[in-house]
């Protein structure tokens, strides 16, 4: 079986893709008639603050999208989904949008600043990363090496001892 491994991709990106528009398309039909029945909220806050999970649902949609040849055969399988980094920082964008649909509709319009978290997530992750450029120290981020002296200045005596024997002696069998 040729390609295996980008079948199955394409397969699995096909059923991501199509899970996600029908859930993103089923929660915003139901806030929009819920909130057209019971309650009168703001269809411009609405529009600004759902437009970039929708945004980036696009964009999700054109990276990890299969292509196919005109005679059917699989082209590029697209994107893995499932990746690291941006891929999970977008999925995190579209999912909390969902979140804060659900808020909004039940407990009420001040529920969109829910949607603060990934912003605030990101300018975290930002200041850790200048934090740790500068030489600070944020918790949760990696540090970054400290240099050879500093490192032997903190040595223990038994460590101390062995570099004045001449450092450590490596025998042979």
């Amino acid at each position: 079986m040729a390609n295996k491994a980008s079948k199955s991709l394409a397969r699995t990106n096909t059923l991501t893709l199509r899970r996600t528009h029908m859930i993103t398309a089923a929660l915003h039909a139901v806030f929009i008639i819920y909130r057209l029945i019971y309650l009168r909220g703001s269809l411009t806050k609405y529009l600004l603050l759902s437009a970039p999970s929708l945004l980036t649902e696009y964009y999700l949609d054109k990276l990890g999208r299969p292509r196919f040849a005109a005679n059917g055969e699989l082209f590029n399988p697209g994107e893995d989904m499932a990746a690291k980094g941006v891929t999970e920082y977008l999925w995190d964008i579209v999912h909390v949008t969902w979140i804060c649909l659900g808020l909004v509709g039940v407990l009420g319009e001040w529920a969109w600043w829910v949607g603060l978290v990934v912003p605030a997530y990101a300018g975290y992750l930002a200041w850790g990363l200048y934090k740790g450029f500068a030489g600070g120290s944020v918790p949760g981020m990696p540090q970054m090496s400290q240099p050879q002296e500093e490192q032997q200045a903190g040595a223990s005596k038994r460590q101390a001892k062995m570099e004045a024997r001449g450092g450590q002696k490596v025998r042979y069998r």
